[in-house]
Protein backbone atom coordinates (compact mmCIF):
# COMPACT_ATOMS: atom_id res chain seq x y z
CA UNK A 1 0.00 0.00 0.00
CA UNK A 2 1.23 3.51 -0.76
CA UNK A 3 1.92 5.16 2.67
CA UNK A 4 0.00 8.36 1.90
CA UNK A 5 -3.09 6.31 1.00
CA UNK A 6 -3.19 4.48 4.35
CA UNK A 7 -5.21 7.13 6.28
CA UNK A 8 -7.77 7.35 3.47
CA UNK A 9 -8.02 3.56 3.31
CA UNK A 10 -8.67 3.41 7.06
CA UNK A 11 -11.26 6.18 6.76
CA UNK A 12 -13.13 4.38 3.96
CA UNK A 13 -13.06 1.11 5.90
CA UNK A 14 -14.40 2.85 9.03
CA UNK A 15 -17.16 4.52 7.00
CA UNK A 16 -18.19 1.17 5.55
CA UNK A 17 -18.30 -0.52 8.95
CA UNK A 18 -20.21 2.33 10.65
CA UNK A 19 -22.62 2.78 7.74
CA UNK A 20 -23.47 -0.91 7.33
CA UNK A 21 -23.90 -1.48 11.08
CA UNK A 22 -26.06 1.63 11.41
CA UNK A 23 -28.30 0.82 8.46
CA UNK A 24 -28.77 -2.81 9.39
CA UNK A 25 -29.56 -1.93 13.00
CA UNK A 26 -32.47 0.14 11.66
CA UNK A 27 -33.41 -2.47 9.05
CA UNK A 28 -33.50 -5.32 11.61
CA UNK A 29 -36.90 -4.38 13.13
CA UNK A 30 -38.40 -4.31 9.63
CA UNK A 31 -36.99 -7.78 8.94
CA UNK A 32 -38.36 -9.01 12.27
CA UNK A 33 -41.81 -7.66 11.40
CA UNK A 34 -41.93 -10.04 8.41
CA UNK A 35 -41.52 -13.06 10.70
CA UNK A 36 -43.77 -11.75 13.49
CA UNK A 37 -46.58 -10.86 11.08
CA UNK A 38 -46.76 -7.22 12.21
CA UNK A 39 -48.01 -4.72 9.63
CA UNK A 40 -45.74 -1.84 8.75
CA UNK A 41 -46.99 1.71 8.55
CA UNK A 42 -46.59 3.40 5.12
CA UNK A 43 -43.72 5.54 6.42
CA UNK A 44 -41.92 2.44 7.70
CA UNK A 45 -42.31 0.72 4.34
CA UNK A 46 -40.70 3.71 2.61
CA UNK A 47 -37.91 3.71 5.21
CA UNK A 48 -37.26 0.02 4.54
CA UNK A 49 -36.52 0.78 0.88
CA UNK A 50 -34.42 3.82 1.86
CA UNK A 51 -32.24 1.86 4.31
CA UNK A 52 -31.76 -0.95 1.79
CA UNK A 53 -30.72 1.55 -0.89
CA UNK A 54 -28.36 3.31 1.54
CA UNK A 55 -26.62 0.02 2.35
CA UNK A 56 -26.15 -0.68 -1.35
CA UNK A 57 -24.75 2.82 -1.96
CA UNK A 58 -22.12 2.33 0.76
CA UNK A 59 -21.09 -1.15 -0.41
CA UNK A 60 -20.93 -0.30 -4.11
CA UNK A 61 -19.17 3.05 -3.63
CA UNK A 62 -16.72 2.53 -0.75
CA UNK A 63 -15.48 -1.06 -1.15
CA UNK A 64 -13.95 -0.45 -4.64
CA UNK A 65 -12.19 2.63 -3.27
CA UNK A 66 -10.78 0.59 -0.38
CA UNK A 67 -9.32 -1.76 -3.01
CA UNK A 68 -7.75 1.25 -4.77
CA UNK A 69 -6.16 2.44 -1.52
CA UNK A 70 -4.83 -1.08 -0.90
CA UNK A 71 -3.26 -1.17 -4.35
CA UNK A 72 -5.68 -3.87 -5.54
CA UNK A 73 -7.18 -1.74 -8.30
CA UNK A 74 -6.39 -4.19 -11.05
CA UNK A 75 -8.42 -6.95 -9.38
CA UNK A 76 -11.45 -5.03 -10.58
CA UNK A 77 -12.31 -6.41 -14.00
CA UNK A 78 -14.91 -5.19 -16.46
CA UNK A 79 -17.73 -7.20 -14.88
CA UNK A 80 -17.06 -6.06 -11.30
CA UNK A 81 -16.67 -2.44 -12.42
CA UNK A 82 -19.96 -2.56 -14.30
CA UNK A 83 -21.74 -4.21 -11.36
CA UNK A 84 -20.48 -1.79 -8.68
CA UNK A 85 -21.11 1.42 -10.63
CA UNK A 86 -24.48 0.24 -11.94
CA UNK A 87 -25.57 -0.77 -8.42
CA UNK A 88 -24.41 2.57 -7.05
CA UNK A 89 -26.33 4.61 -9.63
CA UNK A 90 -29.53 2.61 -9.07
CA UNK A 91 -29.28 2.70 -5.27
CA UNK A 92 -28.48 6.42 -5.28
CA UNK A 93 -31.58 7.11 -7.39
CA UNK A 94 -33.75 4.99 -5.05
CA UNK A 95 -32.36 6.87 -2.05
CA UNK A 96 -33.35 10.17 -3.69
CA UNK A 97 -36.80 8.81 -4.55
CA UNK A 98 -37.50 7.48 -1.03
CA UNK A 99 -36.23 10.62 0.73
CA UNK A 100 -38.55 12.70 -1.45
CA UNK A 101 -41.48 10.37 -0.66
CA UNK A 102 -40.78 10.58 3.07
CA UNK A 103 -40.88 14.36 2.88
CA UNK A 104 -44.15 14.33 0.90
CA UNK A 105 -45.75 11.72 3.16
CA UNK A 106 -44.93 13.63 6.34
CA UNK A 107 -46.17 16.90 4.81
CA UNK A 108 -49.53 15.24 4.08
CA UNK A 109 -49.61 13.65 7.55
CA UNK A 110 -49.29 16.95 9.41
CA UNK A 111 -51.53 18.90 7.04
CA UNK A 112 -54.44 20.70 8.74
CA UNK A 113 -57.71 18.77 8.83
CA UNK A 114 -59.29 21.28 6.45
CA UNK A 115 -56.55 20.83 3.83
CA UNK A 116 -57.57 19.36 0.48
CA UNK A 117 -54.64 16.92 0.67
CA UNK A 118 -55.92 15.28 3.85
CA UNK A 119 -58.86 13.77 1.92
CA UNK A 120 -56.43 11.89 -0.31
CA UNK A 121 -54.09 10.85 2.51
CA UNK A 122 -54.92 7.14 2.43
CA UNK A 123 -54.87 6.88 -1.38
CA UNK A 124 -51.65 8.87 -1.73
CA UNK A 125 -49.95 6.83 1.00
CA UNK A 126 -50.86 3.59 -0.75
CA UNK A 127 -49.47 4.75 -4.10
CA UNK A 128 -46.34 6.19 -2.49
CA UNK A 129 -45.48 2.80 -1.00
CA UNK A 130 -46.13 1.04 -4.30
CA UNK A 131 -43.97 3.55 -6.16
CA UNK A 132 -40.97 2.49 -4.05
CA UNK A 133 -41.08 -1.03 -5.48
CA UNK A 134 -41.75 0.30 -8.97
CA UNK A 135 -38.86 2.75 -8.77
CA UNK A 136 -36.37 -0.12 -8.45
CA UNK A 137 -37.49 -1.46 -11.83
CA UNK A 138 -37.58 2.00 -13.44
CA UNK A 139 -34.07 2.95 -12.34
CA UNK A 140 -32.68 -0.49 -13.20
CA UNK A 141 -33.81 0.20 -16.77
CA UNK A 142 -32.80 3.88 -16.84
CA UNK A 143 -29.23 3.13 -15.78
CA UNK A 144 -28.63 0.21 -18.16
CA UNK A 145 -26.50 2.44 -20.42
CA UNK A 146 -24.26 3.19 -17.45
CA UNK A 147 -23.35 -0.48 -17.10
CA UNK A 148 -22.63 -0.72 -20.84
CA UNK A 149 -20.33 2.33 -20.85
CA UNK A 150 -18.20 1.29 -17.84
CA UNK A 151 -14.86 -0.44 -18.45
CA UNK A 152 -12.34 -1.96 -16.07
CA UNK A 153 -8.82 -0.66 -15.36
CA UNK A 154 -7.20 -3.44 -17.38
CA UNK A 155 -9.08 -2.65 -20.60
CA UNK A 156 -6.69 -1.60 -23.38
CA UNK A 157 -9.32 -0.26 -25.78
CA UNK A 158 -8.98 3.31 -27.02
CA UNK A 159 -11.90 5.71 -26.82
CA UNK A 160 -12.37 9.31 -27.84
CA UNK A 161 -13.02 10.36 -24.26
CA UNK A 162 -12.82 8.47 -20.99
CA UNK A 163 -13.99 9.62 -17.57
CA UNK A 164 -11.73 8.19 -14.88
CA UNK A 165 -13.57 7.12 -11.74
CA UNK A 166 -10.57 6.03 -9.67
CA UNK A 167 -11.10 2.29 -9.92
CA UNK A 168 -12.89 2.13 -13.30
CA UNK A 169 -13.52 4.33 -16.30
CA UNK A 170 -16.53 5.28 -18.38
CA UNK A 171 -16.21 5.99 -22.07
CA UNK A 172 -18.19 8.74 -23.76
CA UNK A 173 -19.71 7.81 -27.12
CA UNK A 174 -20.44 11.40 -28.19
CA UNK A 175 -20.79 14.77 -26.53
CA UNK A 176 -24.40 15.14 -27.71
CA UNK A 177 -25.51 11.82 -26.20
CA UNK A 178 -23.66 12.59 -22.96
CA UNK A 179 -25.27 16.03 -22.66
CA UNK A 180 -28.76 14.60 -23.33
CA UNK A 181 -28.34 11.83 -20.76
CA UNK A 182 -26.92 14.23 -18.19
CA UNK A 183 -29.75 16.69 -18.85
CA UNK A 184 -32.37 13.96 -18.34
CA UNK A 185 -30.84 12.87 -15.04
CA UNK A 186 -30.48 16.50 -13.92
CA UNK A 187 -34.13 17.18 -14.76
CA UNK A 188 -35.37 14.14 -12.79
CA UNK A 189 -33.11 14.88 -9.83
CA UNK A 190 -34.10 18.54 -9.93
CA UNK A 191 -37.79 17.60 -9.70
CA UNK A 192 -37.11 15.43 -6.66
CA UNK A 193 -34.98 18.07 -4.95
CA UNK A 194 -37.47 20.84 -5.73
CA UNK A 195 -40.31 18.78 -4.29
CA UNK A 196 -38.27 18.08 -1.15
CA UNK A 197 -37.48 21.75 -0.65
CA UNK A 198 -41.15 22.72 -1.17
CA UNK A 199 -42.51 20.11 1.26
CA UNK A 200 -39.79 20.97 3.80
CA UNK A 201 -40.77 24.64 3.66
CA UNK A 202 -44.43 23.62 4.07
CA UNK A 203 -43.62 21.47 7.13
CA UNK A 204 -41.53 24.19 8.75
CA UNK A 205 -44.40 26.66 8.39
CA UNK A 206 -46.82 24.12 9.91
CA UNK A 207 -44.45 23.50 12.84
CA UNK A 208 -43.98 27.23 13.39
CA UNK A 209 -47.75 27.88 13.49
CA UNK A 210 -48.21 24.92 15.81
CA UNK A 211 -45.51 26.25 18.12
CA UNK A 212 -47.10 29.71 18.24
CA UNK A 213 -50.54 28.24 19.00
CA UNK A 214 -49.22 26.14 21.87
CA UNK A 215 -46.71 28.65 23.21
CA UNK A 216 -48.78 29.42 26.29
CA UNK A 217 -49.14 25.70 27.03
CA UNK A 218 -45.38 25.21 26.77
CA UNK A 219 -44.78 28.11 29.13
CA UNK A 220 -47.24 26.71 31.67
CA UNK A 221 -46.13 23.07 31.38
CA UNK A 222 -42.37 22.84 30.91
CA UNK A 223 -42.42 19.05 31.00
CA UNK A 224 -44.91 18.70 28.15
CA UNK A 225 -43.76 15.97 25.77
CA UNK A 226 -43.14 16.71 22.14
CA UNK A 227 -45.83 15.06 20.02
CA UNK A 228 -44.82 12.07 17.86
CA UNK A 229 -45.87 13.99 14.75
CA UNK A 230 -43.61 16.94 15.58
CA UNK A 231 -40.72 14.64 16.42
CA UNK A 232 -41.13 12.66 13.18
CA UNK A 233 -41.43 15.88 11.16
CA UNK A 234 -38.22 17.31 12.63
CA UNK A 235 -36.41 14.04 11.93
CA UNK A 236 -37.51 13.98 8.29
CA UNK A 237 -36.59 17.66 7.91
CA UNK A 238 -33.11 16.80 9.22
CA UNK A 239 -32.87 13.90 6.77
CA UNK A 240 -33.97 16.07 3.84
CA UNK A 241 -31.58 18.93 4.68
CA UNK A 242 -28.68 16.49 5.07
CA UNK A 243 -29.54 14.79 1.79
CA UNK A 244 -29.95 18.02 -0.20
CA UNK A 245 -26.66 19.41 1.12
CA UNK A 246 -24.59 16.28 0.42
CA UNK A 247 -26.31 15.63 -2.92
CA UNK A 248 -25.78 19.20 -4.15
CA UNK A 249 -22.07 19.17 -3.32
CA UNK A 250 -21.72 15.72 -4.88
CA UNK A 251 -23.48 16.92 -8.04
CA UNK A 252 -20.99 19.78 -8.43
CA UNK A 253 -18.17 17.25 -8.36
CA UNK A 254 -19.97 15.11 -10.95
CA UNK A 255 -20.02 18.09 -13.34
CA UNK A 256 -16.34 18.69 -12.60
CA UNK A 257 -15.52 15.03 -13.31
CA UNK A 258 -17.31 15.10 -16.67
CA UNK A 259 -15.79 18.45 -17.71
CA UNK A 260 -12.13 17.66 -16.98
CA UNK A 261 -10.06 14.72 -18.19
CA UNK A 262 -7.36 14.36 -15.53
CA UNK A 263 -9.06 13.94 -12.16
CA UNK A 264 -6.80 13.59 -9.13
CA UNK A 265 -7.34 10.82 -6.59
CA UNK A 266 -8.12 13.42 -3.91
CA UNK A 267 -11.06 14.75 -5.92
CA UNK A 268 -12.38 11.19 -6.33
CA UNK A 269 -11.92 10.58 -2.59
CA UNK A 270 -13.86 13.74 -1.72
CA UNK A 271 -16.61 12.73 -4.14
CA UNK A 272 -16.80 9.30 -2.48
CA UNK A 273 -17.04 10.82 1.00
CA UNK A 274 -19.84 13.18 -0.09
CA UNK A 275 -21.67 10.37 -1.89
CA UNK A 276 -21.66 8.17 1.22
CA UNK A 277 -22.23 10.90 3.82
CA UNK A 278 -26.03 10.68 3.81
CA UNK A 279 -26.30 6.85 3.59
CA UNK A 280 -23.85 6.53 6.50
CA UNK A 281 -25.44 9.00 8.91
CA UNK A 282 -29.11 8.58 7.91
CA UNK A 283 -29.72 5.60 10.28
CA UNK A 284 -28.21 7.45 13.23
CA UNK A 285 -30.61 10.36 12.69
CA UNK A 286 -33.47 7.83 12.77
CA UNK A 287 -32.05 6.07 15.85
CA UNK A 288 -31.71 9.40 17.66
CA UNK A 289 -35.36 10.14 16.92
CA UNK A 290 -36.56 6.73 18.14
CA UNK A 291 -34.43 6.93 21.27
CA UNK A 292 -37.01 9.11 22.98
CA UNK A 293 -39.99 7.46 21.31
CA UNK A 294 -42.23 5.07 23.25
CA UNK A 295 -41.97 1.36 22.47
CA UNK A 296 -45.16 1.38 20.44
CA UNK A 297 -43.52 3.77 17.97
CA UNK A 298 -41.09 1.11 16.78
CA UNK A 299 -42.16 -0.74 13.64
CA UNK A 300 -41.76 -4.19 15.20
CA UNK A 301 -43.99 -3.29 18.15
CA UNK A 302 -47.07 -1.74 16.61
CA UNK A 303 -49.99 -2.62 14.39
CA UNK A 304 -51.54 -0.60 11.64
Amino acid sequence: MVPENLPMGILFFSLTAVGILGNWSVLLPYIMSVFTGKSLMPKDQILRHLILANSLVIISRVIPHIMVQLGLRYLLGDLLCKLTLYSNRVARAISLHCTCLLSCFQAITISPSNSRWIKFKHTLSKYMVRSCSLSWLVHLLLNTKTAIDVIGPDTSKNFTKKIKLGYCSAFVASNTVTVLRLSLHCFIDGLYLGLMVWTSDFMMRILYRHKIQLQHIHSAHHSLRVSPEDRATKTILTLVCTFVLSYSMSFILVIYTVAFDNISLWIINIFTLLDTFFPTFCPFILIRNNKSAPKKDFPCCRRR
